[in-house]
């Protein structure tokens, strides 16, 4: 592990290097070659089990603190880079919490090669949104692994409406001892009101055998107003892509003056009885989250959403078989928090031409 820290570091110094001496002969804001951003988000929370209190999992928490770096090396080669710090982050930890770290290569606008640690490409609106940005989902959610190592090939039309994209990489099943691989056929398609995220996935989790998923994630823009309703089939076997073992995730959600977001939101989980033990969802599960929220942007106005403050609830209806599931019948969940986002370097040169003021 100390061995795959040092050539992550390598490479993240290796990168801000080339980054500085780009920066160096020249610095163009259409062919940015270093942005350094900041996230965090508080929440105070409080969360119950049939009324009663859960005091571990309650009060004032730092649910993330992230650290990304983007930029161009090239034109034609881009990189990224998302660390987590919220989390214990010891020399042990720190290739772990590496959400992603991936070089881009782009030798003309409809082809796009990428490798690195990467997200896995499961196809889904509560899957594809960033966890900061999510108050609370499905149980499905909460337990895939999303980001493993891999390499993906992606080809966008002439319009730029849809892109096709294969990915392989390392299973959100792998295991310490043994190495399972996913192969993944996800296509984003926009057109008009409709955007899709939709996938199909095959996913090793033991030798020879493959969790198969059939993702269709559908949104529904209308004006300020936007619906998301995401459709995922999992089957170990054909008779299973028959709804036996899936979940529904929908969430509506309607933007007013452009500071003040409301948020409905539902997920559904169902897994079969006959379905494999040791994956994301425990066999017998039946479980239905409900819950909305409100979000308010300071900055709203402006069009700014770097500052967010939020307050959202849940409540859980069924049966989680996973003892340790994040979901489990009776539960509840309120959260009151704030989320700010900045630009660092951007804001580094404001405060820099204040100074010389």
């Amino acid at each position: 592990m100390k061995k795959t820290f040092t050539k992550i570091l390598c490479l993240a110094v290796a990168v801000f290097a080339v980054s500085v001496a780009s920066a160096q002969q020249g610095y163009e804001k259409c062919n940015e070659v270093f942005r350094l951003g900041v996230e965090a988000r508080f929440d105070y929370i409080n969360q119950a089990l049939a009324g009663d209190k859960l005091a571990d999992a309650s009060g004032f928490k730092v649910r993330y603190f992230n650290l990304r770096m983007d930029g161009q090396i090239t034109p034609k080669f881009t990189y990224s880079w998302r660390q987590r710090f919220n989390r214990a982050n010891s020399i042990s930890e720190f290739a772990q919490n590496t959400d992603w770290l991936h070089l881009t290569f782009r030798p003309s606008k409809n082809w796009a090669f990428s490798a690195g640690k990467q997200v896995v490409m499961i196809g889904g609106w509560e899957y594809d949104r960033a966890p900061i940005d999510i108050y609370f989902c499905s149980e499905y959610w909460n337990n895939v692994n999303c980001f493993q190592l891999g390499a993906s090939v992606a080809y966008t039309t002439n319009k730029g409406n849809d892109t096709l994209t294969f990915q392989a990489c390392q299973s959100p099943y792998d295991s310490a001892t043994t190495d399972y691989y996913a192969y993944n056929l996800y296509w984003m398609g926009s057109h008009g009101f409709y955007t899709a995220l939709h996938s199909l996935n095959f996913s090793q989790y033991a030798p020879g055998k493959y969790d198969v998923y059939v993702v269709l994630g559908n949104q529904f823009k209308f004006g300020d107003a936007t619906l998301q309703l995401d459709l995922m089939n999992r089957g170990v076997s054909g008779r299973e892509l028959l709804f036996q073992n899936f979940s529904i995730m929908g969430e509506f959600s309607y933007l007013v003056a452009d500071r003040v977001n409301i948020i409905a939101k539902a997920t559904y989980d169902k897994v079969g009885n006959d379905y494999p033990t040791g994956l994301f969802l425990f066999p017998g599960t039946e479980m239905t989250r409900l819950g909305g929220g409100v979000e308010y942007y300071p900055l709203g106005g402006k069009g700014n959403r770097d500052i967010r403050l939020h307050a959202a609830y849940s409540y859980n209806i069924g049966n989680n078989t996973n003892p340790a599931g994040t979901a489990l019948n009776k539960g509840s969940f309120l959260t009151v928090g704030l989320t700010w986002r900045i630009d660092a370097l951007s804001a580094a040169g404001k405060l820099i031409e204040k100074i010389k003021k």
